[in-house]
């Protein structure tokens, strides 16, 4: 055989080889590829009441420790607080029962409110009372107050002079520094007004109570409120002792015990017929 028809067989020959792989791999079955999971579908969420910063045990609520955030449902329990069944403003004034993390859902279990069952014994620090005291709009801060504020108590009063036919006006700054546990001020949900309180719940010792209810017969009692920054390290039960007179407060009035004078005479000049002048003196009979 020649050398051209001998390398002819070869090209054919691996022409033909060629054919059948590429026929082979085009015949043959290709494996299927895997599909991706599908993710999750993501679980519909709530938003819960939660602490907004570290509450401690003893602790009011104010309406900057609270705030809403989201919870996933199947993860809230029943005893959470979820937005839409309850507000921020319900919290304000309750006592932090157990200490609580920022973040952590608020439950029933951590917290007590004006009302609920044991809510004053939560309050109380051991050894102290729990008094309430009438207010009038004016002396009790026309709302201003809130359970937390710390307070001074004043007594105003009406006291008779030496001869007893004059009344004389004093107050007095009777306790400083007490603690407010509760006052009956709320808001009605249907006019949107809010309720002035009528009555302050404040912290004081026994001795302290006894006083303040004596003083509730002598006089009237007012609230004077205090910084919540701390002052000086004086200890505010032990400041020296204020009291303001009625002349304090006016000048009209003369000192405690000093005759009345009433309103000055009228002067009126007299000329008579020998030119000779005199000078007298009327009582003003009234304005």
């Amino acid at each position: 055989m020649s050398f051209r028809r001998l390398l002819f067989v070869i090209i054919a020959l691996c022409v033909s080889g060629g054919t059948v792989l590429v026929g082979r791999s085009l015949i043959a079955p290709r494996p299927v590829a895997e599909a991706a999971p599908l993710p999750p579908a993501p679980q519909p969420e709530m938003r819960v009441l939660v602490a907004q910063g570290t509450l401690s045990a003893g602790q009011f609520v104010r309406p900057e420790n609270l705030r809403w955030q989201s919870w996933p449902k199947d993860g809230v329990a029943s005893t959470y607080f979820v937005e839409g069944k309850a507000r921020i403003e319900d919290f304000v004034g309750a006592v932090v029962r157990s200490a609580t993390n920022d973040g952590d859902p608020i439950s029933e279990g951590r917290i007590v409110r004006p009302g609920d069952r044991g809510f004053l014994a939560a309050v109380l620090t051991p050894g102290y009372r729990a008094l309430t005291v009438p207010v009038t709009v004016s002396s009790g801060l026309a709302g201003f107050v809130f359970p937390g504020d710390r307070v001074d108590l004043l007594l105003t009063m009406t006291i008779a002079d030496d001869t007893g036919k004059k009344q004389r006006h004093a107050t007095e700054t009777y306790m400083t520094d007490l603690r407010v546990l509760a006052v009956d001020q709320r808001s009605d949900d249907q006019n949107k007004e809010v309720v002035i309180a009528k009555t302050a719940t404040l912290e004081v010792t026994p001795k302290q109570a006894e006083k303040i209810a004596l003083a509730t017969e002598l006089g009237t009692l007012s609230l004077s409120l205090r910084s919540l920054a701390k002052e000086d390290g004086t200890d505010p039960q032990t400041a020296p002792f204020s009291h303001t007179w009625d002349v304090d407060a006016t000048h009209i009035l003369g000192p405690p015990g000093a005759k009345d004078q009433g309103p000055p005479p009228v002067k009126v000049n007299l000329v008579r017929g020998d030119k000779k002048v005199e000078e007298l003196q009327f009582a003003r009979s009234g304005q």
